[in-house]
């Protein structure tokens, strides 16, 4: 019987892991699945020996908080390395953990597979020679990052990007509006602040200040504020309660916000990502410890945040990055672009090429397909 440990760190990562695990369990129910993740991976069937989303931090100094707590995990990993013999471990994100648990499967002779391995086309390079050096199998979600870790020495399989499988939405923008209650002749605005209180707490208030001042000058406006998973509804309505600007705050529909609006305001991440792919234009918004920022602007040499802009190549849509993020700015962009359509579709149109370069569908499945290969499974039943 084939036995998988995985290795997940956060929310995201739980539920790329979880997608993947449970097309593997559905060819072979046997197969043995445990290790670390949380509720995405629980509800599939695998075995959380440890959930770390708790302690899930962004940002590089932000992350040395709960340090202690990271090396707690990585020795009970290696622990379940040794006592449980897994045939294969499942990497998914986390790359500053992972790559250290890629090194003790190595060590132990145990197959790995990184899937959303370390960012190394961003920064870094060094961190896909590591990968390659410990044999570590790449399964590649962006064309960049394959051509990286191929250059690098690793053996490299081209998935593409999951969220071509998982961002759809059927209806039409006027069947959506009547879904939320909108005037047809409304335009929305759609505000996403993130995922974590700290991202909420710098981004929202701000966002709210320029939808006030929007409204001011387009009184057709809608805002529509996406309350993420894990996030009280209660929490963010007191922020727009203090900012004294009518706005509706959403749950459980983030894909349906964004095809419902002309463009959406968003905290840096993989919303971002999901709005490029239903070809949303968007302000992206980040801000972090000024270690973290200087960390990856000036010596990482980041040249942007925000996906979209990187899958690119140049910049697709606007940043505003620390002390850029103002309500002022947001305001002169959204302006620009609430009164020219022209702009808004020049960036839809290079948002059809980001999406065009994820691939074509189907990663979860052939990285389903990668683990049983590697598990020697494939085409065995």
């Amino acid at each position: 019987m084939l036995k998988i440990m995985v290795s997940a760190g956060e929310i995201s990562g739980d539920m790329h892991a979880a997608a993947v695990l449970k097309k593997v369990k559905a060819k072979y129910p046997e197969v043995e699945i445990f290790g670390m993740g949380s509720t995405a991976l629980k509800e599939m069937g695998a075995e959380i020996l440890i959930d770390p989303t708790e302690i899930s931090t962004i940002g590089y100094i932000e992350a040395f908080k709960n340090l202690r707590q990271h090396f707690k995990h990585l020795s009970k990993l290696k622990e379940l390395l040794r006592e449980r013999k897994p045939d294969l471990v499942f990497l998914v994100d986390y790359s500053a953990f992972n790559m250290k648990l890629a090194k003790a499967c190595s060590q132990a002779g145990i197959k790995a597979v990184n899937y959303f391995p370390p960012s190394a086309w961003v920064y870094n390079k060094k961190r896909a020679a590591k990968m390659a050096s410990y044999g570590t199998k790449i399964a590649a979600v962006f064309p960049m990052e394959q051509d990286v870790y191929e250059q690098a020495g690793a053996e490299v399989t081209f998935v593409g990007h999951p969220l071509l499988d998982l961002v759809e939405v059927s209806a039409q923008k006027s069947e959506l509006k009547k879904e939320f209650k909108i005037k047809a002749e409304a335009r929305v605005i759609g505000l996403f602040p993130g995922s974590r209180r700290g991202e909420i707490e710098s981004l929202l208030p701000e966002m709210l200040q320029a939808a006030s001042e929007l409204k001011k000058e387009k009184a057709d406006l809608k805002f529509l504020v996406s309350a993420a998973d894990g996030i009280n509804k209660d929490y963010l309505q007191s922020f727009v309660e203090q900012s004294q600007i009518e706005a509706e705050i959403i749950e459980k529909s983030n894909y349906k916000i964004m095809k419902t609006a002309e463009f959406i305001i968003t905290a840096s991440g993989t919303t971002s990502l999901e709005a490029a792919i239903l070809n949303t234009p968007q302000i992206i918004c980040y801000q972090a410890a000024w270690t973290s920022y200087f960390l990856a602007k000036y010596i990482f040499k980041i040249e942007f945040v925000g996906l979209p802009n990187i899958i690119y190549g140049s910049q697709v849509v606007p940043e505003l990055l620390q002390n850029d993020f103002k309500a002022e700015k947001v305001v002169e962009i959204a302006l620009e672009w609430l009164n020219d359509q022209n702009k808004l579709n020049k960036i839809k149109k290079k948002l059809q090429t980001v999406r065009e370069k994820l691939g074509g569908g189907g990663a979860v499945a052939r990285t389903a397909d990668l683990l049983l290969k590697e598990g020697g499974l494939k085409n065995s039943g």
